[in-house]
């Protein structure tokens, strides 16, 4: 996009990633016509809290300001981590973490949106057809309509979609219980292991997310019965870490089904076409167990907006009457976008990858000492961990800590052998 280019820019999906977008844009070049439409009503949203860490405040506050300051002042923060195994509590202290509700989070990004001039129009499902290929008169359309994004879907063959599925079972939570750590607690039932993932978002409430292997899942009964059912079993075998509190889920009633889900991992062959591309999960999809979903959503939208300004110094002067942008300019701009996110994505997608991996594994790891464990469950994101016998590469990566030629070799070997053991696996099959 040329400087001096004022766009219709129309964004499916009032999601943090959506919004943030518009807010850039609007920074940009006040002249930009930007419409966020919503399925949803205003307020609405599933969920309670999402995490985050210091890198992204960073970016967020080079991005705007004044969204950034509102964000950090309505997050809460912690340092320490705490898992709770056979009875044994360990905690370690390390970087710091940040967590919102995921309600706050985005009335602070729409009023900001609203203040800055972009229209958002909530309860409007927006049909392909609809706002794509010129029939809204938008010069740029933006998919943040999240992972099964109806605009993808509308030329999944042209995008490339792959979607594999994970193979535990988990569950989104929320609970009154305000954790003062991010917390993982793992429970030995009769039929196998499960565990859970919990932190604060506010002063009154916090995140739960539950994940166990199908055979647990469902030997405990919890693929059968009602949301209500599974809440006091599930509050029964977390007792230790709840304190009494009770857990909520999304069904609202307690006849609902409890609302149990396997990850899906998406991936596309590219994220545009046209003057439509794609943003957030509806682009890719990194396993929830690191916590980065909202985080690289937003990253992918600074990217976005920077990719389609690149070159431009000053605010634009507004151009009413041209409002789709050149052709090429475009496409080289989203092109720009796509490879860029797409090489800041590999090692996050990695460490999601092998972070899913060790869960799945879980029962290798519980073989160890609760303080051997809880260290490993640190190097999750490792890809030579799931080669290397878990109290060896305890040893290792303890020496590691005090010689730096033995970190730099972990640095080295890691990776290279980890793609080639995956390798031989994948021709065996």
């Amino acid at each position: 996009m040329s400087s001096g280019a004022c766009v219709k820019v129309v964004c499916v999906g009032g999601g943090p990633a959506g919004l943030y977008f518009s807010i850039l844009m609007k920074l940009r070049d006040q002249g930009h016509d930007v419409t966020v439409y919503e399925r949803d009503p205003a307020g609405s949203t599933y969920g309670w809290g999402v995490t985050y860490w210091g890198t992204l405040l960073e970016k967020l506050h080079a991005g705007d300001p004044v969204s950034a300051r509102a964000v950090e002042e309505a997050s809460v923060r912690w340092r320490d981590g705490v898992a709770h195994v056979r009875g044994t509590t360990t905690r370690h202290s390390g970087d710091e973490g940040f967590g919102i509700g995921r309600h706050r989070l985005l009335e602070l990004l729409a009023d900001r949106a609203r203040d800055l001039g972009v229209r958002l129009v909530h309860e409007h499902e927006a049909e392909p057809d609809e706002v794509a290929d010129g029939a809204a008169g938008a010069g740029l359309v933006v998919a943040a309509d999240g992972v099964r994004s109806a605009l993808r879907g509308r030329w999944a063959d042209h995008f490339g979609t792959e979607v594999t599925v994970g193979r535990n079972p988990y569950i989104w939570l929320g609970t009154s219980k305000v954790f003062d750590a991010f917390t993982f607690s793992f429970v030995e039932s009769p039929h196998g292991w499960i565990w859970c993932y919990a932190y604060r978002y506010d002063d009154r409430g916090s995140t739960l997310v539950v994940e166990c292997a199908p055979e647990t899942w469902r030997g405990l009964g919890l693929d059968r019965g009602t949301e209500a059912e599974g809440l006091a079993l599930l509050g029964d075998l977390f007792a230790d870490v709840l304190d009494g509190h009770p857990l909520t889920g999304r069904g609202g009633a307690g006849d609902a089904p409890a609302q149990w889900l396997t990850f899906r991992t998406l991936t596309n062959r590219t994220w545009h076409r046209g003057n439509v591309v794609l943003l957030g999960d509806a682009a890719h999809t990194t396993h929830y167990s690191i916590g980065a979903g909202t985080s690289l959503a937003l990253e992918d939208a600074l990217a976005l907006a920077g990719s389609l300004h690149a070159g431009q110094s000053g605010p634009a002067a507004a151009a009413p009457g041209d409002a789709v942008p050149d052709e090429a300019a475009l496409e080289a701009a989203l092109s720009r976008y796509e490879d860029v996110r797409r090489a800041e994505l590999l090692s996050v997608q990695s460490a999601a990858r092998y972070s899913a991996r060790w869960y799945e594994d879980l029962p290798r790891y519980l073989r160890l000492p609760p303080e051997q464990m809880f260290a490993l469950l640190g190097q999750r994101h490792s890809p030579l961990l799931p080669y290397v016998p878990p109290q060896l590469y305890y040893r290792l990566d303890h020496a590691a800590g005090r010689l730096e030629s033995l970190r730099r070799l972990k640095r080295w070997l890691g990776p290279r052998l980890a793609g080639s053991l995956h390798a031989r696996a994948r021709d065996r099959v």
